[in-house]
């Protein structure tokens, strides 16, 4: 209410400076000109009404400016000289409307861009502090894996390698079993190793690298948590990007990781496509979906997601499925791709 009576008073007060600078202007004569005063009453209209009644001043001020001259005594001598005097002085009066009415917007698309900036650099640190704690939460789930795992395995084989070898020192007959199991022991800690290798860096360097390891984690998946989780690719796929390899690799992961422990899956399907320059992976659980708060709230989970797709130039979304599920899709923006990055073999 109060705005509004504020907009009143600011009509009001435009019609009543411009009767004031009109009447001023008959006071002083036509040889005097009063421009700068006839933009008083077109701003004020501008800056507290709107351009539209702007732009009505505008007009009216030219009118009046001819109509005070004509009563100070002004004469002409050809009718066109009025309405071209007229004309240019409307045209001025407008220009000036346009180019406050321009600043203005241009002002407030700076102030929104600078807001939207903001969040997106308190967002950026936010997340960037969440990948530290998941890379400090890795690093000790690793440090227990080759403590628990590894180390145990190597002290396993070091100890019926000391046995195996105190036997050939006192020269007495060795079981070709124990050879066999020490071998064995050695190669079981080859395979740790190479999970954990896995586990540290997803993607082997080459063109099918993605498609690999996506592969590999449905089948670490569908063994560590005793769901069935494949890879399903749409065609042969050819990849020659390791950071965006490894950013879509991760968004699997999290994705088919949340679908299990959360959403309670018992079948995942990870595809992988490439159509028109668009490389799209999706996820697709039959779990019980993404709920409501989760969105909400905007998980850790999701942000850090969102984030990867938004670091290789990608989008990402997950919605709930009608039949029950959800899908978790990543689409690379076809501007980010280079033809010589991906492709599809014949």
């Amino acid at each position: 209410m109060l705005a509004k009576s504020k907009k009143i008073a600011a009509v009001f007060g435009s019609f009543g400076l411009l009767a004031l600078v009109g009447y001023a202007d008959y006071v002083t004569g036509y040889r005097i000109s009063l421009l700068v005063f006839y933009l008083l009453p077109i701003l004020v209209a501008l800056r507290y009404v709107g351009p539209g009644l702007s732009f009505l001043m505008a007009v009216l001020s030219a009118f009046v400016w001819l109509s005070a001259d004509i009563a100070a005594g002004e004469r002409f001598g050809d009718i066109a000289i009025p309405i071209w005097n007229t004309g240019i002085r409307m045209s001025v009066f407008v220009l000036v409307v346009l180019l406050f009415t321009n600043r203005e917007y241009l002002q407030k698309l700076v102030d929104q861009r600078t807001r939207k900036l903001r969040q997106e650099i308190r967002m950026r640190s936010r997340l960037e502090k969440e990948l530290l704690e998941i890379a400090e939460s890795e690093q000790r789930r690793i440090g227990q894996d080759l403590h628990d795992s590894l180390g145990q395995q190597l002290t396993a084989t070091a100890l019926a390698g000391k046995v195996l070898a105190k036997k050939l020192a006192n020269k007495s007959v060795v079981e070709p079993a124990l050879a066999d199991r020490l071998v064995t022991m050695v190669e079981e800690a080859i395979e740790l190793t190479r999970n954990l290798a896995r586990t540290l860096h997803p993607i082997e360097l080459g063109a099918e690298g993605l498609e690999n390891a996506l592969k590999n984690l449905a089948a670490n998946l569908s063994k560590a948590f005793a769901v069935s989780c494949r890879f399903q690719p749409s065609s042969p796929l050819v990849f020659n990007d390791p950071q965006a390899a490894i950013h879509l690799y991760r968004i699997a992961q999290e994705a088919a990781s949340n679908a299990i422990r959360h959403g309670h899956a018992r079948n995942i399907v990870i595809s992988l496509a490439a159509t028109n320059k668009v490389l799209m992976l999706s996820i697709t659980d039959d779990g019980s979906g993404l709920p409501p708060e989760a969105r909400a709230k905007n998980g850790m989970g999701l942000r850090i997601m969102n984030y990867r797709a938004g670091m290789i130039g990608g989008t990402f979304d997950i919605q709930n499925l009608p039949a029950g599920g959800a899908r978790a899709v990543c689409v690379l923006n076809p501007n980010r791709l280079d033809p010589e990055d991906y492709g599809t073999e014949n």
